[in-house]
């Protein structure tokens, strides 16, 4: 990649973009909210359509000169209908992925209209109802629940879908780490006559792969980020289903309605094009592949910290993605001792969570990116080993129920972990091997 111009232009923004190279080029990623786009893909980000302003819908716009970006847009939604079969109409236009829930939730519902999703602290989001959300200022949100063993409890979905009438059930789960039951929710939907939204933004490169199975058949509304497990760039596609189509001929209009004038107006046109070299690449042998070893690497990588004693959501995984209590040893600071060790992932709140969302005793990785860069399950053998080092590095510090003792106890935890000789040695190691697998080392 070359900066030349940047460089020139803006050195202080230059040797910001450096040192962010420099990071995620000697770290390992295991947030589960981010990817690797490919080259081609950034560069379709860098192109001059990001200079074309081209308000409403290809081949409707109500400014001149648009015939390209109309090109753009429907080959977009051409490959979008090859990549997820079942798929009538898509919208490849909203911004990114609350635009994109809002933007659903205002086509199906009128204010008040009561949406039923997971609790935010079982691994719900914001966007699907909750109260600090502007989806709760238009929308009576309804939430069901995990059980014991921290599975999806279909009875109670059932129980309160039968109650409450919902208009839209969403099907989402930020945080849950076996296979989305589709078909138990599509049952349940149609018996109350709600809509089935599927947010599978954290498993749509699965579902293009193939290896998770597609909502297609059973939503009525399929909604995605494209920015996570489908390695593309910041967006997000709404699609209708050839289900609901039968039913409703108007919904996808009603959806794209609702994107523009109803939520937001010109599209970026960089970042359609973006999505449209990125669906090509999706429709590769060589993306099912990767995919494929997302998984093996995710269930060799839950096997082994099983192993070493830690405690998973559910006991393991069925997809690319894990969540880990650490409440059994009372350890509440793993992901800043993680991050300073190179091994980037976020602190998270387990189902029946002990302590509180702002301070959770829940970690959540997962293994698309160590993937992308060629890593498979010998690697993920050593990640488990340097997360089991560093949780022993860092075991003398147990969670303080009283908070201002615990800011004290976190300040003493940082200076700690500062200076901790084992951290240090483990970050040489994490860097050592990172440096072995470049990011950008596919063709882009």
């Amino acid at each position: 990649m070359n900066f030349e111009n940047l460089k020139k232009s803006d050195p202080t923004c230059y040797n910001l973009v450096l040192e962010e190279i420099e990071r995620q080029e000697t770290s390992l990623e295991l947030i589960p909210s981010e990817c690797i786009a490919s080259l081609s893909v950034i560069e379709a980000l860098w192109s001059p359509f990001t200079n074309k302003y081209s308000e409403w819908y290809a081949k409707k716009r109500y400014y001149g000169w648009n015939e390209v970006v109309d090109e753009v847009e429907l080959l977009a939604i051409e490959r979008v209908k090859k990549a997820f079969p079942g798929v009538a109409h898509a919208n490849v236009q909203a911004y990114s992925w609350s635009p994109a829930n809002m933007a659903v939730l205002n086509a199906l519902c009128n204010v008040w209209d009561t949406i039923m999703g997971l609790a935010l602290s079982q691994g719900w989001h914001l966007t699907h109802g909750h109260m600090v959300s502007a989806t709760a200022k238009f929308f009576n949100a309804v939430q069901y629940w995990l059980d014991k063993d921290w599975y999806i409890n279909i009875e109670e979905v059932e129980a309160l879908a039968r109650e409450h009438k919902p208009k839209v059930i969403i099907v989402w789960f930020t945080a849950y780490s076996r296979e989305f039951p589709f078909k138990e929710f599509a049952r349940i939907a149609d018996e109350v006559g709600a809509y089935l939204l599927a947010d599978i933004s954290h498993i749509s490169g699965l579902v293009v792969s193939g290896v998770h199975t597609s909502p297609a058949p059973y939503a009525d509304v399929i909604m995605t980020t494209t920015h996570k497990t489908l390695r593309w760039p910041r967006g997000a596609l709404i699609m209708t289903t050839e289900k609901w189509l039968q039913k409703d001929s108007e919904l996808a209009n009603k959806i794209d309605k609702s994107v523009f004038p109803g939520l937001q107006w010109g599209p970026h046109n960089h970042q359609t094009l973006a999505i449209a070299v990125a669906l090509w690449e999706a429709l590769t042998p060589e993306y099912r592949e990767i995919n494929t070893q997302i998984v093996k690497n995710a269930k060799t990588l839950a096997s082994e910290l099983i192993n070493h004693g830690f405690e998973l959501a559910t006991g393991g995984t069925d997809n690319h993605l894990l969540l880990m209590s650490t409440w059994k040893w009372r350890w509440q600071y793993m992901q800043e001792a993680l991050d300073l060790a190179g091994i980037t992932l976020n602190k998270n709140t387990i189902p029946n969570e002990p302590c509180s969302p702002f301070n959770p005793s829940g970690i959540r990785m997962w293994t698309p990116i160590m993937t992308m860069r060629g890593m498979k399950e010998d690697e993920m053998i050593q990640v488990a080993a340097w997360i089991k080092r560093v949780a022993d590095a860092i075991f003398e510090f147990e969670y303080v129920e009283d908070k201002d003792t615990r800011v004290v106890r976190l300040k003493e935890f940082k200076e700690f972990i500062k200076n901790n000789e084992e951290i240090a040695k483990i970050r040489a190691e994490v860097k050592e091997l990172c440096l072995k697998f470049p990011i950008y080392s596919f063709k882009g």
